[in-house]
């Protein structure tokens, strides 16, 4: 017997970002996925798909396909025998507080793009990492999680206007989305993880607290104190770019620190992928 409880919307899974799964307590075991879900007025509202557990059996959490979708799906399946989604072709991370400060924003929301795949619909457009999607048509986007679900509700060569942040303004820029593909490869697996030092040698950014050196694929950090410890970088790390200003070396790095003022994105590349960090500086 469950409580009938929807504790969350939207949720996304690893490998299936494009279904806003809806979190519920429905006891789901082998046998019963793929049922119905139904609200108090005996409507259907989802397909109960999956749980979530550590042990192999129910432990309160499950998840169920938002009946639209199913519905999406299902009229694709009778007209054309296959499902198509929509591709817009970059990696996203969540925009959290202090990634919207350094980036000039009011209130964190929308989806910061990370990696622009080469020769994918973005590339086309011009779309640019730390570029920030605020909204798909004028629809806002509450957290980057919705980027997916919209774009893959639409079919391939549908042409959208992506709402962005870039540069402390607002854009406009029209996308034609291709579509969805196995074949498309991961875009994070396919940087390569080798560094190739360059013949320079380390220097400090004693503000930030970072030891550096100049590589061919930017700036690896060779160590890390005072304001760098507190946030989530690590010896390794290479900075690509501050904002959306590609650095190489001593003399970038700080003139993209000077112009970010207090609040300091840095696109780093970590093994194969690539995100951004704020650091506010006092």
């Amino acid at each position: 017997m469950t409580a009938g409880i929807v504790s969350a919307k939207g949720r996304s899974l690893p490998e299936e970002n494009y279904t806003p799964f809806i979190q519920t307590d429905v006891a789901i075991n082998p046998g019963n996925s793929g049922g119905p879900l139904f609200n108090l007025k005996g409507q259907v509202v989802g397909i109960n798909s999956q749980i979530y557990s550590r042990s192999g059996g129910f432990m309160g959490i499950s998840f169920a396909i938002p009946i639209d979708v199913a519905m999406n799906v299902a009229e694709q399946l009778k007209t054309s025998g296959k499902v198509q989604r929509g591709r817009l072709g970059v990696v996203i991370q969540e925009v959290n507080y202090n990634l919207a400060k350094s980036f000039g924003l009011d209130k964190a929301n929308g989806a910061l793009i990370t990696q622009v795949v080469a020769g994918g619909p973005a590339a086309k457009a011009g779309l640019l990492s730390g570029d920030i999607v605020q909204s798909v048509n004028g629809d806002e986007l509450k957290n980057s999680s919705d980027l997916p679900v919209k774009v893959g509700l639409l079919p391939p060569g549908k042409q959208i206007v992506l709402g962005i942040w870039r540069k402390g303004q607002k854009e406009e820029i029209k996308v034609t989305l291709d579509n969805v593909s196995p074949a498309v490869a991961n875009p994070a697996s396919s940087a390569s993880s080798t560094i190739m030092p360059t013949d320079g040698t380390s220097f400090t950014e004693h503000r930030l607290g970072l030891v550096l050196r100049a590589t061919a694929q930017g700036l690896i950090i060779e160590d890390i104190s005072g304001l760098a410890a507190q946030v989530d970088l690590r010896r390794g790390d290479i900075i690509i770019a501050v904002g959306q200003k590609l650095v190489h070396d001593e003399k970038d790095f700080d003139n993209a620190v000077a112009v970010s003022g207090k609040n300091v994105p840095l696109l780093i590349r970590r093994a194969n992928n690539t995100l951004f960090i704020a650091m506010m500086l006092p």
